[in-house]
């Protein structure tokens, strides 16, 4: 078995989250395959893509279902940009979509002088700069982190969601990767 599943939902930047789990000396394999999200060490939610299609295949595969009972047994889960805003109950891309409701509260688009929000910036209260893209964000009471006033981390019992990038906010990410599979 592999130390971690990037679960698949059709899209995604599963190829640079698989080189920065490899680099960190970890195996790791792409699926939406129910029975391999519930058992696995780590499970990894990827980001990049539109919300509404990642749902229709996450519950289309029974994946949405598996991420739920793996989030109620405890089982350690990372959400990276889209995979943490599909954490929430609704998001209003795509016109309102339905999340997978681990976490409280909902996405909207970013009301900022720049959209999309592209770059490095800063996490408060971690004091660390990661790399951003995105044009949605959270507002949930599970929040743990901003960036600029803007909710950038979220986390509720064994789900982390982060809307920046680690696979590409270089040693910073790498970093912070490593502590979350430290946790498994």
């Amino acid at each position: 078995m592999s130390d971690v599943i990037v679960v698949d939902y059709g899209a995604g930047n599963t190829r640079s989250v698989r080189a920065a789990l490899t680099h960190l000396g970890k195996t790791s394999e792409v699926s939406s395959d129910p029975g391999k999200i519930v058992a696995a060490p780590y499970v990894v939610l990827p980001g990049v893509g539109s919300a509404r299609s990642a749902m229709a295949h996450l519950n289309a595969t029974s994946a949405a279902a598996a991420i739920r009972d793996r989030f109620d047994a405890g089982g350690p889960t990372l959400g990276i940009c889209l995979g943490m805003q599909l954490a929430l109950e609704m998001s209003e891309e795509d016109g309102g979509v339905e999340g997978l409701g681990l976490l409280s509260g909902e996405v909207v688009r970013l009301s900022a002088e720049r959209v999309p929000r592209l770059g490095w910036a800063m996490v408060e209260p971690w004091g660390e700069a990661y790399y951003f893209a995105h044009s949605f964000a959270a507002q949930s009471s599970d929040s743990i982190a901003t960036s600029d006033g803007i909710t950038v981390a979220v986390q509720r019992g064994s789900f982390l969601g982060v809307q920046f990038h680690p696979e590409k906010s270089s040693g910073a990410g790498l970093d912070f990767l490593g502590k979350c599979l430290s946790r498994a």
